[in-house]
């Protein structure tokens, strides 16, 4: 029978006599359980943040814009030339399976006034639903109504960005600002959504549509908008929804079967498919390349441990000679690579926390450190010392008793 307690004890000791050859031969497990921790807290944060900016966003959105118009021979972009119109979706609205509400827009930059503070921003003439389809919620005062609407009310919503940089500490509601040279009363101010990667979701102002059309953009073509945005019950629904939105606005346009449409459908689930798609490619292949990492670790243990047993051949052979057998001299080795990467791998885990929560301190990265890669890393690491010590403990247990003790 094994004596395991006596095999634990003697792996141990040798450990202790020779501490800092342990210590080098536990870094490289250290540095690879590390690394792998840090990747996966950078890789997973990131996914979060995706996920977070697309849900700020609004999710399951079918973004409809009007066709390009070209001067000169040169293309002018999509949205320059009205197609759309308010009528366009209110058919959308009513006709288009799966979709759950409908938000017609325009917008611009413009100049902002308060006082003696101004502000270049992006204004958007938008109906009520839009607050629900890009999930923008009050922070103070009130939403405009469908009244505020029908009667082209001069009333604003703005972001929080505009909110410090026109009123400071100042509550701005029932304030007038004035976009371009228009009075608007704040009525109420939006939550706080952060930026979606260059775009700054609060610094925005919201104004009923009719009112941005006949007092602050104007148009040629009555109720023409530059964008229609729909919102799609679920990711599946989505796909019906566009193509029923393509077929209502070929019919309402009158476009021909060998006409090409005076409309473009961008739907933001494809988008944010391939977005998380990218980003968990992208923590793979950032774990896989910190995983390199620990096999160099266990490829260091295994030679350390090679050198080990070519130093310690005389004292294999006293111990095979006082009735030690082959399988404990092999336990006895593996106990010991065991021992260095379960050690190895316990600061590595520590270091790798501590390091990836001063990466997202000091570079204002989202880290999300879970309990299942720190388990993974750690058993992973244990698994590495067995693997790469099992030849040089197999190799100790071959040795013959007569000749290791003749070593010198």
């Amino acid at each position: 029978m094994i004596d395991f307690k006596s095999t634990l004890k003697i792996a141990l000791n040798s450990l202790r006599v020779n501490k800092m050859r342990s210590a080098l031969t536990s870094l490289g497990i250290i540095i690879g359980v590390a690394a792998v921790i840090i990747m996966l807290a950078i890789g997973t944060g990131a996914n979060k943040q995706v996920q977070a900016n697309m849900e700020s966003m609004g999710s399951n959105l079918l973004t409809i814009r009007s066709a390009t118009a070209k001067t000169g021979g040169v293309s002018m972009g999509m949205g320059s030339k009205p197609t759309l119109s308010v009528k366009d979706a209110e058919a959308i609205k009513k006709t288009a399976r799966g979709v759950e509400a409908v938000a017609p827009l325009m917008s611009s930059s413009k100049q902002v006034m308060y006082g003696n503070q101004n502000w270049s921003t992006t204004i958007y003439g938008v109906t009520t639903p839009y607050l629900y389809v890009k999930n923008y919620e009050i922070e103070l005062g009130h939403p405009f109504t469908r009244e505020d609407n029908n009667n082209a009310a001069k009333v604003a919503l703005i972001g929080s960005t505009i909110e410090r940089e026109l009123f400071g500490d100042v509550n701005p509601i029932g304030k007038t600002i004035r976009i371009g040279s228009v009075p608007f009363k704040v009525v109420g101010t939006l939550k706080t959504k952060g930026a979606s990667g260059p775009f700054d979701n609060d610094d925005i102002i919201l104004i009923p549509l009719t009112t941005a059309q006949r007092k602050i953009f104007g148009t040629d073509f009555p109720g023409a908008v530059s964008q229609i945005i729909a919102k799609a019950s679920s990711v599946e629904e989505s796909a019906i929804a566009e193509r029923d939105i393509a077929e209502i606005l070929r019919t309402r346009h009158n476009l021909g079967k060998m006409q090409e449409n005076d409309f473009e459908i961008r739907n933001s689930a494809e988008f944010q498919e391939k977005m998380k798609s990218t980003v968990q490619t992208f923590g793979i292949l950032l774990a896989s390349i910190a995983s390199v990492s620990l096999i160099v670790g266990g490829i260091g243990i295994m030679n350390i441990m090679l050198v080990s047993v070519t130093e310690r051949t005389k004292e294999i052979g006293i111990r095979m000679a006082i009735g030690a057998r082959a399988i404990d001299i092999q336990i006895q080795f593996l106990i010991e690579a065991l021992v260095l990467s379960l050690i190895g791998g316990l600061i590595g885990v520590v270091a790798g926390i501590l390091i990836a929560l001063l990466v997202g301190a000091l570079f204002s990265t989202n880290i999300v450190i879970t309990f299942v890669p720190i388990l993974l890393s750690f058993g992973f690491s244990g698994l590495v010392g067995i693997g790469f010590g099992y030849y040089p403990a197999y190799k100790a247990s071959l040795l013959n008793p007569i000749d290791a003790l003749r070593y010198e």
